[in-house]
């Protein structure tokens, strides 16, 4: 049985290490590169693919592996989650964003405090963001248990690439990114609005997860009362 703290330790050190994934992943990439910001964000995404699939594997059986606010945010509003653990689940996962930004920075040799001075605003991005987080909440209610590891690892690598934010998708990863003045990083100024376009993105999937659901239970019932009536004796 995985007790409180052992669940809200296991969000703070995914997080961690997530971050640390991502963050580090770009630092490599953009000094290999050679300039190239191509082929440093192909190396970011790929590495992030791997990495988001290895620790969802690891820690969804202890904390969900949600890693993300809006991702607890969700699961408390259906259930899934106790309203207890949502506030510290939150406080681990931006605590541990930000231990993540700072373990980069050490295993690369650079100064371990710092802020981004990359700027990322305006309409586009916020739109990418909204897109990237409702496309991830909709594979996370929708996957099947058993593929949802893949499936949000692939859908977050695939984002890094069709999304002009790179794929965010996540509170706690802009909240962390802001620490660092790297390849991934994110001005703290643009950070309000790019969790404000998370949250909505995140609450329109929810919206259109349960329109699925009630048009699912709508067939259904309507299949139910046409088998009935066609077992019904006449005469």
């Amino acid at each position: 049985m995985t007790t409180t703290a052992q669940k809200v330790a296991a969000e703070a050190l995914g997080t961690a290490l997530l971050l640390a994934v991502v963050i580090g992943s770009g630092v490599m990439g953009e000094r290999l590169s050679g300039g190239n910001t191509g082929l440093a964000l192909l190396a970011n995404a790929l590495a992030t693919t791997g990495g988001l699939y290895v620790l969802i594997e690891v820690f969804g059986p202890l904390s969900g592996a949600h890693f993300n606010p809006a991702v607890s945010l969700v699961m408390a509003a259906r259930g899934a989650l106790p309203a207890p653990l949502l506030l510290p689940y939150i406080a681990a996962q931006l605590a541990g964003a930000v231990l993540g930004a700072w373990l980069a920075h050490a295993m690369f040799d650079l100064s371990i405090l710092q802020f981004s001075a990359k700027s990322r605003s305006g309409a586009g991005q916020w739109i990418a963001e909204a897109t990237a987080t409702f496309g991830l909440l909709l594979v996370i209610l929708r996957a099947a248990p058993t593929r949802v590891s893949a499936m949000v690892a692939a859908y977050i690598g695939a984002a890094y690439w069709f999304t002009s934010s790179t794929s965010f998708a996540n509170p706690a990863a802009a909240f962390g990114r802001m620490f660092s003045d790297s390849f991934a990083g994110i001005a703290p100024a643009s950070v309000p609005a790019f969790v404000a376009a998370q949250l909505l993105g995140a609450g329109l999937a929810v919206v259109v997860h349960h329109a699925f659901i009630s048009h699912q239970a709508s067939h259904a019932a309507d299949g139910a009362a046409v088998e009935a009536t066609s077992t019904t004796p006449h005469g």
